[in-house]
C-alpha cells in the first residue's frame, strides 16, 4: 500500500493537513533537539524522510545530529533519498530498508530514538516499541507522534465527519484509485491507542518520565518518554 501511494504521499500529507502536519513535526524536532544527547538519532517509518531531514537540519544553537531512517518500503526511500540529495543532507541522513519489529542495530546505539504517524501500521505495536527502546541509549528519549481522536464538544464531531466522510473521498480522487488507503487512514486512527493508552504502555515497557502532550485540538499527539538508567 505505502508503495503504492509513495508519488502522491507528501503532497497528501500536506493537502488534507492544510499544512499542519510540517508545524507538528517541527514540534517534534525542536522537543527532542532540545534534550538529546549528542550522537545519532534513529527515525523509524521514516517514509520520504520528512522528519530525518528536519532533525538532520538541527536548530538554533544546537549541533544538527547524524541521522538515521529505516523504513520497510523501497517506494518511499527512494522519493526520500531524493529529498536528502536536494536538501544537502546526505552526510548527515542515511536511509535503510529495514523491519521496525526487528532494527538491524545493536543495542544502545542511537542517542534518542523517534517514529512520526508510524507507529499505529505496525503489525505489532508493542515489539516496535520494544525495539525502539533497545536501541536508544540510557538517558536517550523515545519519542512518538502519531494521529489521535479529539475529545472536545465541537472539534470532536467536525473532525470524525471530515476523517471518515471528506478525507477518504479527497485521498482517492488525488491518488488516482488508491482510495482503500484513504480509508485505511480513518480506519486505523479510530483503532489505534488513545493517549492514556499509548502513554500506558510506554511506561509498562520501561520508559520512564513518559508524558503525551495534544496537537491542535487533539488531532495528534506528541508522546515522550526516557530511557532509564540501568540503577533507576
Amino acid at each position: 500500500m505505502f508503495d503504492r501511494v509513495a508519488p502522491r504521499y507528501d503532497f497528501l500529507n500536506h493537502f488534507l493537513s492544510a499544512g499542519i502536519d510540517r508545524l507538528w513535526r517541527r514540534r517534534l524536532v525542536r522537543t527532542l533537539l532540545r534534550t538529546a544527547a549528542p550522537g545519532e538519532i534513529l527515525d523509524v517509518a521514516t517514509g520520504t524522510a520528512d522528519l530525518a531531514i528536519g532533525l538532520a537540519r538541527g536548530r538554533r544553537g544546537v549541533p544538527a545530529p547524524e541521522v538515521v531512517g529505516v523504513d520497510f518500503s523501497g517506494e518511499m526511500l527512494k522519493i526520500g533519498e531524493e529529498k536528502v540529495r536536494r536538501a544537502h543532507l546526505a552526510d548527515r541522513v542515511r536511509l535503510i530498508k529495514a523491519d521496525a519489529l526487528n532494527l538491524p542495530f545493536e543495542d544502545n546505539r542511537f542517542a534518542a530514538s523517534a517514529v512520526a504517524f508510524g507507529i499505529r501500521n505496525m503489525a505489532d505495536t508493542e515489539r516496535a516499541l520494544a525495539e525502539m527502546i533497545r536501541v536508544t541509549r540510557p538517558g536517550g528519549a523515545v519519542m512518538i507522534l502519531e494521529f489521535s481522536m479529539p475529545t472536545l464538544p465541537v472539534a470532536a464531531p467536525l473532525y470524525r465527519f471530515y476523517f471518515r466522510s471528506v478525507l477518504p473521498k479527497i485521498g482517492r480522487f488525488f491518488s488516482k484509485g488508491s482510495g482503500t488507503s484513504y480509508a485505511y487512514l480513518p480506519a486505523s486512527v479510530q483503532a489505534f491507542d488513545t493517549p492514556k493508552q499509548m502513554t500506558a504502555r510506554m511506561t509498562r515497557l520501561g520508559l520512564a518520565d513518559v508524558s503525551a502532550r495534544p496537537l491542535t485540538f487533539g488531532i495528534a499527539s506528541l508522546y515522550r518518554g526516557r530511557k532509564p538508567f540501568r540503577d533507576e
